[in-house]
């Protein structure tokens, strides 16, 4: 099963990385290495900062757009990773091995493989 690995981050989370950024992606790249080995990476990608982003909603037909996630969010999704691993618990064990577990948080989700409607 597919499994999305949300990577969320915090001002406090960017300063940690940034004070040791060598150590962190080194740390993210042995573990991406040792996925991609594994064939459980599908794939991933880090997102640019809250400042690019904007948030759509459409109520009665007529769409609002604002610029970035909303204003109270402490934390922000930073970035992804997708893998595909037998269970939850093991998505749940590569979350917690990735730098931002530690630093911020991640959120592991299961991804529907079909929509149905």
């Amino acid at each position: 099963m597919k499994y999305m690995l949300m990577i969320y981050t915090n001002a406090e989370s960017q300063q940690a990385v940034a004070e040791r950024v060598d150590e962190v992606m080194a740390e993210v790249d042995a573990l991406t290495e040792q996925l991609a080995k594994s064939g459980e990476l599908v794939g991933g990608q880090a997102l640019d900062g809250p400042g690019g982003a904007r948030t759509v909603k459409v109520r009665n037909g007529v769409p609002a757009v604002t610029d970035g996630p909303f204003v109270e969010a402490k934390e922000f999704l930073a970035g992804y990773l997708i893998v595909e691993c037998a269970d939850i618990e093991r998505a749940t064990e590569i979350a917690a091995r990735w730098p931002d577990a530690r630093l911020c948080a991640m959120e592991v989700r299961p991804i529907i493989d079909e929509v149905t409607g």
